[in-house]
């Protein structure tokens, strides 16, 4: 049994990850953006073991989402699967970059990190200058891989991951979605659990290696964004 916090649970993808790791006989947290929604996944999934509330685009939020995490515990696994897809680029920055990175630094260290991020980071546009301005969903899943690769680094001990859920029929992915269900939350599930360190810095695909663009790798631009988001953030 391991112990799971996941952003963004009460519905998609961040829900049935959760349901799945429930029925498997792990203690899941979960979060919800407020307390109706909090409410609401409370009827939905009663083994929920706690559920933390708090908006992703407000700092306040933030940093209390972390306290709320940490008062529970040391988790195993914490998942970042929150995130939004809006032409709002501003909001994308908070809720799919700052957001998880802040969670990350906040958060006691657990012994699993996996970031959600997108197929559709790849050739996607950077500007480390104008992150508030430029930073679309392709942008800011490019970014989650950066951090992922940041962390896996900084965080030694720590088995850091991301995953590509795919194109999925979610209320993000929309009807006309191609991508099987099922397996967009696969790769979460079967991460969330494992302890083979081979896999830290890793990016899977419906429980595979997938490639990923290669200025993931760039550590130059590792070090430029996390800069950035020092800077931003003053953390």
């Amino acid at each position: 049994m391991e112990s799971i916090f996941i952003t963004g649970s009460t519905e998609g993808l961040g829900y049935l990850t959760a349901k799945s790791l429930i029925e498997a006989g792990n203690e899941v947290t979960l979060h919800a953006r407020n307390q109706q929604r909090a409410d609401d996944v409370s009827k939905k999934l009663k083994g929920a073991k706690h559920i933390v509330i708090g908006d992703l685009a407000n700092r306040e939020d933030i940093e209390s989402i972390a306290d709320q995490v940490n008062s529970i515990g040391t988790f195993d696994t914490v998942i970042y699967n929150a995130g939004v897809s809006t032409p709002d680029t501003n909001l994308t920055l908070k809720v799919n970059v700052e957001a998880p990175y802040l969670l990350t630094m906040l958060i006691n260290k657990p012994k699993r990190i996996i970031y959600v991020s997108s197929g559709m980071h790849k050739g996607a546009k950077l500007d480390i200058n104008d992150l508030s301005g430029t930073t679309d969903y392709s942008s800011s899943k490019l970014q989650v891989l950066l951090l992922m690769k940041i962390f896996a680094k900084q965080f030694p001990d720590t088995i850091v991951t991301a995953v590509d859920p795919g194109w999925v029929p979610t209320r993000m992915g929309g009807s006309m979605a191609t991508d099987d269900l099922n397996m967009g939350f696969s790769s979460q599930v079967k991460l969330a659990t494992s302890d083979d360190s081979a896999l830290t810095g890793g990016y899977f695909y419906h429980l595979k290696p997938d490639r990923y663009d290669s200025r993931v790798d760039d550590t130059d631009l590792q070090q430029q964004l996390l800069k950035k988001l020092q800077e931003i953030t003053k953390r």
